[in-house]
C-alpha cells in the first residue's frame, strides 16, 4: 500500500460537483483576470480572517515581496527571519536589497525564539517577519512588545497557517500585514499558484493593489512602478468554494495529529507541541536523532515522508556572504538534521493512518 503525505485526487473527487460548475462558469463567462471571483474571494476571506482588508496576488512569494516593498524596506535596511523556513521567506527580503538576519528558533516549537530577537536588532533594522511554521503560530504578543519598543515593522508570514489562531485572533491579523500561499499543498490550496495578503491599514492596501497590477488603478495610467501579480479568476472561484471547507479540514487535520500524539506518545519522537493558540498542521511534523533510518524503513514500506528543511537558510551558499557558520544558530541546525514529515491530510482515513502508525511503531519494534 503507497501513502503519499498529502492525497489532492481525493479532495478534488469530493468537490468536483461543486468546482465543475464553477469553472465552467468563469470559462463561459470570457472574463479571466480581475473579475467578479477575485473580488469576492477577497472579501470573503477578509471576514473569514476578520481582516479589514485582503489583497489577493499571483503567489505567497509575491505577497511577502509586496508587503516589503509597499511599506518601502529596501537597501541598507535589515529584516529579522527565521532560518527554519522555505526560502521564499528570506528570498523576498533580499529581492527587496535589504538583508535577512535569521535568529534561532525555540526548541519546542521551532518557531523563531521571540527571547532572542531583540538582540539581533541594529540601527538598520526596520522589520520582524515571523513565520508561523508548519501551521503553529508564533509568540505574536512578545514579538510585537518587542516591536513596539524598537519602532519597528511586525509582518507575518502565514503561508502555512490559514485557518490558525493566537490569543483569540486568526493569523494573518496579528501584525501590520500578513502573507498567504494557495499553493496546491496548503490547508487552503487552488489549483495552481495563487496567494493573499492582509492588512488593517487601509493606506496600505491601497498601495498594495496598485503595486500587484503595475503600479496602476486607471488603465494605461501609472501612478508607481509596480509588477503582475494578479490571482486569476479560475484560482479564485476555486478558492471561494474551498474556504467554505477549510475549517472542517482543519479540524480533520488536529484530529489526526492529536490521534498520532496518543499512538506515538511513548516513543522516543519529539512530537510538534500545541502551543498558546490553534495548531492547524499544515505539515505534521516529528523530530529523531534518527530521522534517516526512520525515514528509509518507512519508505520501503510504501509511505512517503518529506525533510521540512534539509538545509537552514543561513547555512545556503547563497548566504554565504552573511557570515553564518556551522553553529551559529544550533537549533536551526539540529531541527534540520532531525525533522520529518509523516502522511497527514483531511481526506486522510483511519485505517490509513493506522497503517503509518504500525510502520512507525514497527521501526522500534
Amino acid at each position: 500500500m503507497k501513502i503519499s503525505l498529502l492525497d489532492l485526487t481525493e479532495q478534488y473527487k469530493q468537490l468536483e460537483q461543486e468546482i465543475l460548475p464553477a469553472v465552467t462558469e468563469v470559462l463561459a463567462s470570457g472574463r479571466y483576470i480581475m473579475g467578479e471571483n477575485v473580488r469576492r474571494f477577497e472579501e470573503e476571506a477578509a471576514r473569514y480572517l476578520g481582516a479589514e482588508h485582503a489583497v489577493a496576488v499571483a503567489n505567497g512569494t509575491d505577497a511577502l515581496f509586496l508587503i516589503l516593498r509597499a511599506l518601502g524596506i529596501g537597501p541598507g535596511d535589515e529584516v529579522i527571519t527565521t532560518p527554519f523556513t522555505f526560502f521564499a521567506s528570506a528570498e523576498t527580503i533580499s529581492l527587496c536589497g535589504a538583508k535577512p538576519v535569521f535568529v534561532d528558533l525555540r526548541p519546542d516549537t521551532m518557531n523563531i525564539d521571540e527571547e532572542q530577537v531583540e538582540a539581533a536588532i541594529t540601527p538598520r533594522t526596520k522589520a520582524i517577519l515571523p513565520v508561523h511554521i508548519f501551521g503553529q503560530p508564533c509568540a505574536m504578543d512578545k514579538l510585537q512588545n518587542i516591536a513596539d519598543k524598537h519602532q519597528l515593522i511586525l509582518l507575518e508570514d502565514a503561508c502555512q497557517a490559514i485557518g490558525s489562531s493566537y490569543l483569540g485572533k486568526m493569523t494573518g491579523t496579528l501584525a501590520k500585514a500578513a502573507a498567504f500561499s494557495f499553493f496546491p499543498t496548503k490547508n487552503l490550496g487552488c489549483c495552481g499558484d495563487g496567494g493573499m495578503i492582509t492588512t488593517d491599514d487601509e493606506q496600505l492596501a491601497h498601495r498594495l493593489r496598485l503595486l500587484r497590477l503595475h503600479g496602476s488603478k486607471q488603465k494605461y495610467i501609472h501612478s508607481l512602478v509596480g509588477q503582475n501579480s494578479r490571482l486569476d479568476e479560475l484560482q479564485a472561484a476555486i478558492l471561494r468554494i474551498k474556504l467554505r471547507h477549510l475549517d472542517k479540514w482543519n479540524q480533520k487535520r488536529r484530529e489526526l495529529a492529536a490521534r498520532y500524539n496518543q499512538a506515538f506518545a511513548d516513543l522516543p519522537l519529539t512530537l510538534p507541541l500545541e502551543f498558546t493558540g490553534t495548531h492547524v498542521y499544515h505539515l505534521y511534523v516529528l523530530r529523531s536523532p534518527h530521522r534517516d533510518e526512520i525515514c528509509a524503513y518507512l519508505e520501503d514500506k510504501g509511505i512517503a515522508t518529506g525533510h521540512y528543511y534539509p538545509v537552514p537558510l543561513h547555512l545556503q551558499e547563497v548566504y554565504r556572504d552573511l557570515g553564518y557558520r556551522e553553529g551559529s544558530l544550533p537549533v536551526a541546525e539540529k531541527a534540520c538534521k532531525t525533522a520529518f514529515a509523516i502522511p497527514l491530510y483531511p481526506e486522510m482515513t483511519k485505517q490509513t493512518q493506522d497503517c503509518v502508525i504500525q510502520a512507525v511503531r514497527g521501526f522500534y519494534e
